[in-house]
Formats: structure tokens, C-alpha cells, sequence
């Protein structure tokens, strides 16, 4: 009985989310509306979404989310999917296989391609539904997310109006990388043992958020992916991050890419490269001197506020002239 007593009271520590309140009551104070829900992808995969949207006014647009490795959309990736909807966007997001809620082995991700095309068909079901239809779909990722961003677009180039990337991972910064000749032995092992997560990297999160107090919350997560890089999770990430750094310039969508120049897990390089071969005729790049990885999450809310200025400018930019053009 005690020992169920000490589980009950561990298990009434761990937090449901990151306000510490009723997450529809939180909702209900910003004017939003949120739901979850279960989709199954066309693998036949579980996959974990949320739309959030503001509660009484039609959105304007649609931002398709994807967040990053080892995070999830129920916790600080749903703070700027509620921002979103506070600006007048309906929001879509959902948990990457292996992370979050969704089904598979935590922290597993075997192909990034057939993950691209999980959120490819999700969006495209919000895009048939008829409160959505004739608005227009912008995407944005965060690190990961950025680069799956990429990967749906190359795949499928006219679909989107645009694309919205932080610290889109199309490199995975030298400052990460286990020394030679250990990515040389994980590759051959990883065909052996492709879940063991056993890649020896730095832990990222105290290199990604600069504010102490919100490494503290990203820390507290109970959904977070806490072990090491998985051998197979790890080889993926580096093929699409070669085949992204070879595409660049078929990137062809309007696009903003934002990264901080303090960045040590995504390299700031790489966007400077899509910024200047990307044949987009449409495109934006953000420097942030000083600033580190999770751009949104990690910084001081004074630089929160600037970064999300500066989107909701390029949002508002290209809204306009999506429904001039339609």
C-alpha cells in the first residue's frame, strides 16, 4: 500500500501540460478552440493531431505544423500553435511516428519519407474539409519539422502556399556529430540493431534554449524522447539531411527561413545556402544574431515576441496575395 501511495502521489506530480490548468479552460481565456484526435495515416499508422483555431471568428489561413526530434504538439509546440490561432489562423499539427502520442517505439524514426507522406495526407484531409477549402495552406516546421517541411514540398510542389522553417535541420551541425571514425561504425551497426539508442551526442535541449526557466519546462515534459539518438533514427536523419542539402535549389514555394546565428545543433549556413540557391523568386531569410536553436520555445520572450513579429508580417504579406490571386 505504500509503495501505491508513493506511485499515486509521483504520477499527480507529473504535469498534463504546461500552464498547470484545464486545457480547455485555458483555451476558453485566449479565445481559442482546440481538439485532439486520431488519425490513421494511409500505412495504417496511429497517428496523434491537434487543430487549434480561434473560437468565434473564421480563420484566415491554414499553418500546417511539424515539430521536431524528440518533441511532441501537446506541450511547448502547442504554446505557438495557440499564438497562431490568436492571430486568426486555424492550426494543424500533429505527433511525428515514435513521439508524442503517436504509435511506434519512442524516439524511432526508420524513413523520414513515408513520415513526410503521414503528414501530407493529413493535410490534405484538412484541406478538403469544406470551413477550409478555398483558404490557403502555409506550412511550418521547426528543426526537423523544417526539414520534413522540405521533404513534403519537393514531393508535392504546388500544394502549398508557402512555408514558414526555424532552424530547419537540411544539416546537422558539426558540433553534434559523434568524432571519426564512430559515425562510420554507428552506420554499419545500425543495419544490425536499428533500434538500440545508443549514438552518443550531446544532450541538445541546454544547447537549444537559451531562457533557463523554459529549459526548465521543456525538461518537464512527459511525452519528451529522453534517451540517446537511436542507430537507425540517427542514419535516417543523416540521409535526408544529405539529399536536402543536395536539393536546395529545387525548393520552388514563397518562403521565410529563420535561425538563430548561436545555433549549435542546425547549422545557420544551410539556410543561408537555401535562402541563395532556392529558385524561389519568393524568399526570405532571418538571421537572429545571438540567438540559439529553438527560436520560439528557448528565447527570452522579448525575442519570442520580435520572431513571431516578423511571421505574422510574412503571413500577413502572403495571405493578402493569395486572395488576390484566387
Amino acid at each position: 500500500r505504500a509503495m501505491d501511495t508513493s506511485m499515486q502521489q509521483k504520477q499527480q506530480q507529473v504535469p498534463v501540460n504546461p500552464w498547470a490548468c484545464d486545457e480547455q479552460e485555458h483555451f476558453r481565456r485566449l479565445g481559442v478552440r482546440g481538439q485532439s484526435s486520431i488519425y490513421i495515416s494511409p500505412r495504417g499508422l496511429r497517428l496523434f493531431t491537434r487543430t487549434v483555431e480561434r473560437a468565434h471568428t473564421p480563420p484566415s489561413a491554414c499553418i500546417c505544423m511539424i515539430h521536431g526530434y524528440t518533441n511532441d504538439i501537446s506541450w511547448t509546440f502547442q504554446n505557438t500553435a495557440i499564438r497562431f490561432a490568436t492571430m486568426g489562423y486555424a492550426t494543424f499539427a500533429m505527433d511525428i511516428e515514435g513521439h508524442g502520442s503517436s504509435e511506434g517505439l519512442k524516439g524511432f524514426v526508420p524513413n523520414l519519407d513515408f513520415v513526410a507522406e503521414d503528414f501530407y495526407s493529413f493535410f490534405m484531409v484538412q484541406k478538403q474539409d469544406p470551413r477550409y477549402k478555398n483558404l490557403p495552406f502555409f506550412l511550418f516546421g521547426e528543426s526537423l519539422g523544417g526539414g520534413i517541411c522540405l521533404l513534403v514540398h519537393l514531393a508535392h510542389p504546388q500544394d502549398f502556399a508557402g512555408a514558414i522553417l526555424l532552424s530547419p535541420m537540411c544539416k546537422i551541425s558539426d558540433n553534434i556529430k559523434p568524432p571519426w571514425p564512430l559515425p562510420q561504425l554507428l552506420t554499419f551497426f545500425s543495419w544490425l540493431a536499428p533500434t538500440w539508442g545508443v549514438v552518443p551526442t550531446k544532450e541538445l535541449r541546454p544547447l537549444s534554449f537559451k531562457d533557463p526557466a523554459k529549459l526548465e519546462l521543456s525538461l518537464q515534459n512527459p511525452n519528451r524522447y529522453v534517451g540517446k539518438p537511436r542507430l537507425g533514427t540517427a542514419r535516417e536523419m543523416v540521409r535526408v539531411t544529405l539529399y536536402l542539402s543536395q536539393q536546395l535549389q529545387e525548393v520552388s514555394l514563397p518562403f521565410i527561413v529563420m535561425h538563430g546565428g548561436g545555433d549549435v545543433v542546425t547549422d545557420p549556413e544551410v539556410s543561408k545556402a537555401l535562402y541563395e540557391t532556392a529558385k524561389s523568386t519568393d524568399k526570405t531569410l532571418k538571421l537572429y544574431d545571438g540567438m540559439w536553436h529553438a527560436l520560439l520555445a528557448g528565447e527570452y520572450d522579448a525575442d519570442v515576441d520580435a520572431i513571431f513579429n516578423d511571421i505574422q508580417k510574412w503571413l500577413a504579406e502572403h495571405v493578402e496575395k493569395c486572395n488576390k490571386d484566387s
